[in-house]
């Protein structure tokens, strides 16, 4: 295969944990390990030291209220004329724009951008976006450069077709499943018979992550299971609901901050259970991957994005968006029966390999491939020769379908 020069975008501070942001880190990395040249180009802290050597900062970014939480984005015209060098310095093969309607350097760059192919990614799902129906006649000559659109789910998918009149390749967010099926168990985070642990990680302050729903359960759990402990993991500020607890029911929860990738996977391969009590605005569920590859029973809030991942018959549990004392119910009876917690981990594991970066940067690389062909590509209408997409085409459709 040839050596690509791609340049990637991503419209969110790169030195901020975020779900797009770790998309683009696999990404990348994924193909510089392929032999690929790859660059990535997001905001951030220019004296961030701990940025990658693959990446470039568009300038220093901010908060601003976005898509029902916080996002750190940047803009203007010191922005834009930065992207615009990026994008002549580099001399790309494609350009890969993800959430290329996001007011930031993503939309900067399809603005620069001349002659190059461009795919872009979609990763949000909404059923309104004022930010869309703002900026969408603004954006629409320069989104006719887009060759090739993805969306990481069908929700995605169906948020591309509502608001920009178009289509897209359904292809799933990726997650190293060796990486979280081969870490070792830590004793901060395994439980025992009489004192099991489960596991929320997330924005720990972001309502629509749902621990406050979680955090209603506990108390309910712990009339079943006196021993229980819940184990809170991520960025962000969570004392004012902790502290809402009676005393007796916060002593079984334990805020661990952020964590990093390493003690995430020995995390989540060590506790009983992983809670999702998301209370919507979710696209895909990179963590419910992540948790099924590592081998912990789910226990999922019933979104749509959710079901999907989760599969037909589901390898989790689910129970219906912000119902506390369903949840109660499905931890309750779930830390009491291991043998079937064990047969979900293991439909978990097997169903995470569907998503495992190998077979989902394979499917992207084919969307380059056309991209840079010139084929005009209707999602609808695909090529079922055997070529790489027509092989791949098959696969994915296996995933949705599944």
């Amino acid at each position: 295969m040839k050596r690509l020069r791609i340049g990637i975008v991503c419209p969110y501070s790169f030195d901020v944990p975020g779900g797009v942001q770790f998309h683009v880190r696999d990404l990348a990395e994924h193909f510089i390990a392929a032999g690929h040249g790859v660059n990535v180009l997001a905001p951030a802290d220019d004296d961030d030291d701990a940025l990658p050597p693959y990446f470039t900062s568009v300038g220093r970014a901010v908060p601003i209220r976005y898509n029902g939480s916080v996002a750190r984005l940047t803009f203007g015209p010191v922005t834009a004329n930065r992207v615009g060098k990026w994008i002549e310095r580099g001399g790309f093969d494609v350009l890969h724009l993800h959430e290329p309607v996001t007011p930031s350097a993503s939309v900067m760059a399809l603005w620069a951008v001349t002659d190059q192919p461009v795919v872009a990614t979609f990763h949000t799902a909404t059923v309104r976006s004022r930010a869309l129906h703002t900026f969408h006649p603004m954006l629409r000559p320069s989104l006719e450069k887009i060759r090739a659109r993805i969306a990481v789910s069908e929700d995605a998918r169906a948020t591309v077709r509502r608001h920009l009149r178009a289509d897209a390749y359904v292809i799933p967010n990726g997650v190293h499943v060796a990486k979280f099926a081969d870490a070792s168990r830590d004793e901060r985070f395994t439980g025992t018979p009489a004192t099991p642990t489960i596991a929320f990680l997330g924005r720990v302050d972001e309502p629509r992550k749902g621990l406050a729903v979680l955090l209603r359960a506990l108390p309910l759990v712990l009339r079943r299971h006196p021993g229980a402990r819940l184990l809170v993991a991520g960025p962000g500020d969570c004392s004012d609901l902790v502290d809402d607890l009676d005393p007796d029911v916060a002593a079984h929860v334990t805020v661990l901050g952020g964590v990093s990738e390493s003690d995430k996977a020995a995390l989540l391969h060590s506790v009983d259970l992983y809670i999702a009590p998301h209370l919507g605005g979710e696209s895909f569920g990179i963590v419910l991957v992540e948790a099924m590859a590592a081998g912990a029973p789910v226990v999922a809030a019933d979104l749509p994005a959710f079901l999907r991942v989760l599969g037909d018959p589901p390898t989790g549990v689910t129970f219906p968006v912000s119902d506390h004392e369903a949840l109660a119910e499905r931890i309750g009876h779930l830390l009491a029966d291991p043998q079937q917690r064990r047969a979900l981990a293991a439909a978990a594991q097997e169903r995470a390999l569907r998503f495992d970066w190998e077979s989902v940067a394979e499917r992207i690389m084919a969307v380059y491939e056309l991209a840079m062909s010139g084929a005009e590509l209707e999602p609808d209408r695909l090529p079922q020769a055997e070529t790489l997409w027509g092989r791949l085409v098959r696969s994915g459709r296996s995933l949705e379908e599944s």
